[in-house]
C-alpha cells in the first residue's frame, strides 16, 4: 500500500545551523524559507526535509507516500478499523507539505506518521547546496528511516501487519535490529531495540562515492559531528558514514546500496553484525563497540565480501 519515505519533518531552535548543515554537508537545497522554518529540496520535489522553528529539537513527522486519494481513504480505513486514531490534514498542512491531500497517525510508540498522495514538483531544477552529483531518489523516496524503540514485539506489527511493510533481513548482534522494504530500495525503515523510544537516523544515499568522501571530509573538520565512521554494511552493502544534525539524530550519508527485487527477496539474518568493516559507533556502550568489532573481524578472517558495485536499475 505504501511506496515509499516520502519526507521527515524536523522541529529545532535552531533554523540557522539547520542551514548551514543541510546546504554546506549534505549538499540539499534551502526554499520557501520564512520566519517560520523553510524547506529542503534533494530531487524536483518541492521538500524532502521541512524544517520547522520550534523549542525543542525533533523530528516532527515521517511522511510516507500511497499512489491515490483512493489508496489514501483505504489506508484511513484500515487504520481507524484496527483502532488507530486517524486524523484527516487540514488544508493548510497540506500545503505546507507540498502535497494535494494526507491522513495523520501515530504508530506504538508515539511516532507521528504522515500519509500523503500528490507530492508537488518544484518549478525550478534541483541546485545542490555544494558540489555534488545529486541524490538518489525517484520511485525510491528520499531514503530511509530508522527508529529506536523500547520493545520490537510492540511496535513491529504496526509497520508490518497494517502497513504492509516486508522484511528484508535482521541481525542479532550487537543489537537487535529489524529492516524492512517497500520497493527496490533494500530498506525504507528499520527499528533497533535500545530500550528507549526515538529517531536515530535518516539515510540519503548519493549518486557519486566522491560524494561521501568529499562529505567525510567537510564533517572531519567540525568536533563532534561524525557519529558513525565510515563503513560498508553488510545487508544493503552501502557505504557510509553518519553525521549528527542539529537536533542531535543522524543523517547517514551513503552511496552503492543494493537494488532487490520484493517479489522474490528472502530475508535472511546478518550473522556478523551490521558491517563488514569500518562503522565505529559512538552512540554504542563500551561493550558494544567491542562486540561490534569483534564481528567486523569475524567477517574479515571469514572472507566475506560484496561486489565493489551493486546497484542495480530503479
Amino acid at each position: 500500500m505504501l511506496q515509499s519515505l516520502g519526507y521527515i519533518g524536523v522541529c529545532t531552535a535552531r533554523p540557522d545551523a539547520w542551514a548551514d548543515f543541510a546546504t554546506g554537508l549534505l549538499g540539499m537545497q534551502v526554499a520557501d524559507a520564512a520566519d517560520s522554518g523553510f524547506s529542503l529540496r534533494a530531487d524536483d520535489r518541492a521538500g524532502r526535509l521541512f524544517v520547522e522553528r520550534g523549542a525543542h529539537d525533533r523530528v516532527s513527522a515521517m511522511g510516507w507516500e500511497v499512489a491515490d486519494g483512493d489508496a489514501l481513504a483505504r489506508l484511513a480505513a484500515r487504520l481507524s478499523d484496527a483502532g488507530h486514531a486517524v486524523i484527516p490534514g487540514t488544508r493548510l498542512e497540506a500545503e505546507q507539505r507540498r502535497v494535494a491531500d494526507l491522513i495523520l497517525a501515530l504508530d506504538p510508540a508515539g511516532n507521528r506518521l504522515e500519509f500523503f498522495h500528490g507530492a508537488t514538483t518544484a518549478a525550478s531544477h534541483f541546485v545542490p547546496g555544494r558540489a555534488i552529483s545529486g541524490f538518489r531518489t525517484g520511485a525510491l523516496g528520499l531514503g530511509h528511516v530508522v527508529l529506536t524503540v523500547r520493545s520490537l514485539d510492540a511496535v513491529l506489527p504496526f509497520y508490518t501487519d497494517l502497513l504492509g511493510f516486508r522484511l528484508s533481513d535482521y541481525a542479532l548482534r550487537p543489537f537487535k535490529a529489524f529492516f524492512f522494504h517497500l520497493n527496490s530500495r533494500h530498506h525504507s525503515f528499520a527499528a533497533i531495540e535500545t530500550g528507549e523510544d526515538g529517531f536515530h537516523h535518516l539515510m540519503v544515499e548519493l549518486d557519486s562515492l566522491d560524494d561521501v568522501g568529499q562529505g567525510y571530509d567537510l564533517a572531519q573538520q567540525e568536533e563532534g559531528r561524525i557519529g558513525v565512521t565510515l563503513g560498508r554494511h553488510t545487508n544493503d552493502l552501502m557505504t557510509s558514514f553518519y553525521v549528527r544534525t542539529p537536533s542531535n539524530f543522524m543523517v547517514e550519508m551513503g552511496w552503492g546500496g543494493r537494488s532487490i527485487d520484493p517479489a522474490t527477496w528472502q530475508p535472511f539474518e546478518c550473522d556478523c553484525g551490521p558491517s563488514l568493516w569500518g562503522h565505529e559507533r559512538t552512540w554504542l556502550d563500551d561493550a558494544g563497540r567491542a562486540e561490534a568489532r569483534k564481528l567486523r573481524l569475524y567477517a574479515a578472517a571469514a572472507g566475506r565480501r560484496a561486489p565493489d558495485f551493486v546497484r542495480g536499475a530503479d
